[in-house]
């Protein structure tokens, strides 16, 4: 296998977590650029990487305006960057890997997957869910016919209060008109993770949902709009930020506040940075709870549940079937598949496969899958191949047009409105 050399846009936390397959694996993998707009995560990531003085950029449009650095490049910018770096990498010759959403707008979605359909570049999308060992499990058995023909399907994500108030609220994906809907920024795995289990094209579907709590009428009396000003209920409040950032752990979510994790930097940056803002005095827009309802070409009815309200977090999932049901709990890696005819049940324990363990290990399989992809020429179809996650995509679109019209979209009208255009 030939090692697959790789620039980085955005050195950020999901862009460290696949570049670092090259750490564990330098056989298979190299990062030989890096563009990431903050001096100090670029220069230590060049450490860690041992990448030449001359290969680190201030922004991605520096590195897209040299010659090919690479082989293909990884691109973990913010989602409205997305559409134009990709155009650009692709132009360029790279292949790419690209975090999810593809692009807040549907059809730079589709703009994106024709333009490396034609050219013939290897072009996956970070649907890192297709790639764990749960969801694959899941797939598995539904395909053997154990539970015979697949009926309906309630899948929930539980994005737990802390999430939310970090990723969704202070953080870069509290406002729609900056980043994405909820919807796409978070909700896109699952739904793929829909399409992707189903196999049949979506006929209809419809959405609710809002943002209830995280509001500036909610926020207690007295409340500043900085946790560290004197909050009156500080002792109290769930969501109060030294309570969160200011802790032994400096891991996932309190390693994304600063550069500096030291208690003073982590300090200041609560004190200056968009962490340290009161839950109810943010610029947030996106929902805190959803509901998205789909019928499928194939009869099968699905229902998805999105909500901030949870301790733990965590995803759920339940299928029914003819001849049996399945039932699922993704954080605790567990599977639970139960007989009609005999009322046999079986309880299947599945093991991590290391890597980011927010993903059960995931995101080095898709890592792995791209360099596998790069290698065969584009022979091959990967297993979250843009094609495949512009379908998806197009259903959180439609689901978030139906959310905010109070209206049941037909997905055919739909996709050939947008793909058409």
């Amino acid at each position: 296998m030939k090692k697959l050399t790789v620039a980085l846009l955005g050195a950020g936390e999901r862009g460290q977590v696949y570049a670092n397959y090259a750490l564990s694996h330098p056989e298979e993998m190299k990062i030989t650029a890096v563009a990431e707009i903050d001096p100090l995560k670029r220069k230590l990531f060049m450490e860690k990487h041992s990448i030449d003085e001359a290969r680190g950029f201030a922004d991605a449009d520096e590195l897209l305006k040299q010659l090919r650095l690479a082989d293909a490049v990884f691109i973990c910018t913010q989602d409205k960057d997305h559409y134009v770096q990709t155009m650009r990498a692709l132009d360029l010759g790279y292949h790419v890997l690209l975090e999810k959403p593809m692009s807040p707008d549907s059809r730079e979605c589709v703009e994106m997957e024709e333009k490396a359909n034609r050219l013939g570049n290897v072009f996956s999308i970070c649907h890192v869910l297709r790639y764990t060992p749960f969801f694959t499990k899941i797939k598995e058995i539904v395909q053997s016919g154990q539970i015979g023909k697949l009926m309906t399907v309630q899948h929930n994500e539980y994005v737990g209060y802390w999430h939310q108030a970090h990723s969704f609220v202070r953080g870069n994906w509290g406002n729609s008109a900056v980043s994405s809907p909820m919807i796409l920024a978070k909700a896109c795995h699952d739904m793929d993770i829909l399409q992707w289990i189903i196999e049949s094209p979506c006929t209809y579907i419809s959405s609710f949902g809002t943002l209830s709590y995280y509001k500036p009428e909610n926020a207690p009396t007295g409340a500043p709009t900085r946790c560290l000003d004197g909050c009156p209920v500080a002792h109290t409040c769930e969501y109060y930020a030294p309570k969160h950032y200011l802790t032994e752990n400096v891991g996932w979510p309190t390693s994304s506040i600063s550069v500096d994790l030291s208690y003073e930097g982590r300090w200041q940056a609560l004190r200056e940075g968009p962490y340290g803002r009161c839950v109810f005095h943010c610029d947030n827009d996106v929902v805190d709870h959803q509901v998205v309802s789909l019928e499928f070409e194939n009869e099968v009815t699905a229902v998805f549940t999105m909500t901030a309200f949870a301790r733990d977090g965590g995803r759920f999932i339940h299928l029914t079937g003819t001849k049996g049901e399945i039932r699922g709990a993704m954080e605790l890696n567990e599977i639970v598949v139960k007989h009609f005819d005999t009322g046999a049940e079986e309880k299947i324990l599945l093991r991590s496969l290391g890597g980011h363990v927010g993903h059960g290990g995931g995101d080095w399989v898709l890592v792995r899958d791209f360099i596998h992809l790069v290698n065969s020429n584009g022979q091959e179809k990967g297993l979250s191949s843009a094609e495949d996650s512009l379908r998806s995509h197009l259903l959180a679109f439609a689901a978030e047009e139906s959310r905010r019209k109070h209206g049941t979209i037909d997905m055919r009208k739909y996709v050939q409105a947008i793909t058409n255009s």
